[in-house]
C-alpha cells in the first residue's frame, strides 16, 4: 500500500490531512468538547462546567480546536461563545471516507 500512496500525490496529502485531523480529535476533552459543541453554540463557561475540568485546559483545548478550524469564537461582552464548524467537519468526514 505504501508504494501507492507515494505515487498519488492526492491520496498522500489526504491521508497526512486525515492524520492531522485524527492527531486533534484523539483528545478526549477535544472530542468531548465537539460533542457538546454538535447541539448549540455555547459559552466557555458552559463548556468547562460541561467537561467538568479545569478552565485553563478547558481553554487550551479551545484553542487547538480553534486554531485547526473546527470551531469558531465570538465574544459579547465579556462572554465567548464557540459553535462548530460544520463545513469543515464534513470535509474531514469525506477526507477520512477514502480510507475507512
Amino acid at each position: 500500500m505504501e508504494a501507492k500512496i507515494g505515487k498519488n500525490k492526492k491520496v498522500r496529502g489526504d491521508l497526512y490531512e486525515a492524520a492531522d485531523f485524527l492527531r486533534v480529535i484523539s483528545d478526549k476533552c477535544r472530542l468531548h468538547i465537539l460533542h457538546l459543541l454538535k447541539k448549540q453554540e455555547m459559552c466557555v463557561c458552559e463548556i468547562w462546567q460541561g467537561l467538568n475540568s479545569q478552565q485553563n485546559l478547558t481553554s487550551h483545548h479551545l484553542k487547538v480546536l480553534k486554531d485547526f478550524g473546527l470551531i469558531s469564537s465570538r465574544k459579547e461582552g465579556l462572554k465567548v461563545f464557540y459553535k462548530l464548524n460544520h463545513k469543515l467537519l464534513k470535509k474531514y468526514q469525506k477526507v477520512l471516507s477514502k480510507f475507512i
